[in-house]
């Protein structure tokens, strides 16, 4: 049998079948279809030969992954950021390498607000107490944070930080921001050591660099003001997870919410391979969501379909609309 003239794309995690359908109509596509991770010798394998590749969080794309790869076109994210991907190197590849800007903003926002209120109000210790079969009604305990008069310090005031302090207003919270790249009206503006001093409620959403990595330490920690609660959904690695531990053992720290962690940022060589045990084992002073900030049923079609249009536009000669680099002229019609 002749082998397919179609270019052929690489889907390396579950996607909705109107997504793999609509690939289909002009594609040879291998698509994992299960719900686990490949490992990445198995991507390495499969995406050797291919032409386009849609990549999620678990994946990473680096200098040896390129050269692995010479076939490849185009890398679209069904993602918001490069955080573990070499941009640099897909630039010098020819290979454009996009994201989805938008579509993660409303979901993430909205499970930061949850968190927010789930640490501050107890939420797991409550179901826990109500499971355990000892609860006998209203008792005065579990006494928490509301978020009614707290104020909220935000430190990078991207889409998703607009998102959340939008939403977080409409519960009363005073909402300090800090971003030397960012304005924004009605809200405050306040340099980090203020924010930190200030704020009843902490969440860092830079993007993860070497600069912003672990931003929230040991040293930034103790600048926090008493009781304050941290939540992060940004990206793991801003957070010194140790430090926290420390910091709540301390009674520094009121509490640690968190959908993302140090594990996950697979560039970071000397990245923790397991969440703090400390943190795991305190039920008391934490809650945490398995990386669920955008695990909206609508949004990830919509994130999964933008991609592979980014994916469409390129391997047509066109520049896709999510591209984060410029490789145009390397690109054959």
């Amino acid at each position: 049998m002749e082998k397919s003239q179609k270019p052929r794309v690489l889907v390396t995690h579950w996607v909705h079948h109107e997504v793999l359908a609509y690939l289909e109509s002009t594609c040879e596509v291998i698509a994992n279809e299960t719900r686990a991770t490949w490992p990445r010798d198995t991507v390495l394998d499969l995406a050797a030969d291919c032409d386009a590749m849609m990549a999620f969080m678990p994946d990473r794309v680096d200098e040896a992954f390129l050269r692995a790869c010479p076939r490849l076109r185009i890398i679209a994210a069904a993602l918001k950021g490069p955080d573990n991907f070499d941009l640099q190197a897909c630039t010098r590849h020819g290979v454009w390498f996009t994201v989805v800007p938008d579509l993660l903003s409303v979901p993430t926002a909205e499970l930061a607000i949850g968190l927010m209120i789930a640490l501050g109000r107890n939420f797991l210790a409550g179901d826990a107490h109500v499971r355990s079969g000892r609860f006998e009604g209203w008792r005065p305990r579990l006494y928490g944070a509301g978020l009614n008069d707290r104020t909220l310090g935000i430190i990078g005031l991207g889409a998703v930080g607009r998102a959340i302090a939008e939403r977080a207003a409409a519960f009363d919270m005073k909402i300090v921001y800090c971003d030397p790249h960012a304005a924004a009206g009605g809200l405050e503006h306040v340099d980090l050591e203020q924010l930190l001093r200030r704020s009843d409620y902490v969440m860092p959403l830079a993007h993860l660099t070497r600069e912003t990595h672990h931003m929230i330490d040991v040293t930034a920690l103790a600048r926090m003001k008493r009781g304050a609660r941290l939540i992060n959904v940004g990206r793991g690695g801003l957070v010194d997870e140790a430090a926290v531990a420390a910091s709540i053992a301390s009674g520094q720290l009121a509490g640690y919410a968190a959908d993302v962690f140090e594990m996950e940022d697979s560039a970071l060589e000397a990245r923790p391979r397991t969440v703090h045990r400390s943190l795991l084992e305190d039920r008391e002073h934490t809650f945490f969501t398995p990386h669920l900030g955008s695990a909206v049923e609508e949004a990830r079609l919509a994130i999964a379909t933008e991609a592979a249009e980014n994916i469409l536009d390129a391997l047509s000669g066109q520049r896709p609309r999510g591209a984060m680099n410029e490789v145009a002229e390397n690109i054959a019609a």
